[in-house]
């Protein structure tokens, strides 16, 4: 059973960097894809990135030019290093993993397994 250990979060201030890892651990298929998403209060989750074991990523239309992910598929660890963080950004963040997964999608639903999550504050 595929387990998801997050850390990272905490606060910064506007304009500052922030980095988020996730480790990964009881994959039985060589192809997964491991994912980013955010919550704010009372919203559904909504896709940051993802990466697939294979090398494909996609950022979301808010994510790219600021953040960036990355996958070190040795250690199944997941970063994601997000700069100018905006008030907009500060939301619980997510990691999220698809075991046997030939592509990757946006969808949380497409994500059977989920970590706790990392709170990420950005004052205004």
């Amino acid at each position: 059973q595929v387990q998801l250990v997050e850390s990272g979060g905490g606060t910064v201030q506007a304009g500052g960097s922030l980095g988020l890892s996730c480790v990964a651990s009881g994959y039985t298929d060589s192809d997964f894809c491991m994912a980013w998403f955010r919550q704010f209060p009372g919203k559904p989750r909504e896709f940051v990135a993802y990466s697939h074991s294979d090398g494909t990523s996609r950022l979301s239309s808010t994510a790219k030019g600021r953040f960036a992910i990355s996958l070190d598929n040795a250690a199944t660890t997941l970063h994601l290093e997000m700069n100018s963080l905006k008030p907009e950004d500060s939301a619980m963040y997510y990691c999220a993993a698809e075991d046997n997964a030939w592509v990757c999608t946006g969808l949380a639903e497409d994500y059977p397994v989920w970590g706790q999550g990392t709170q990420v504050t950005i004052p205004s």
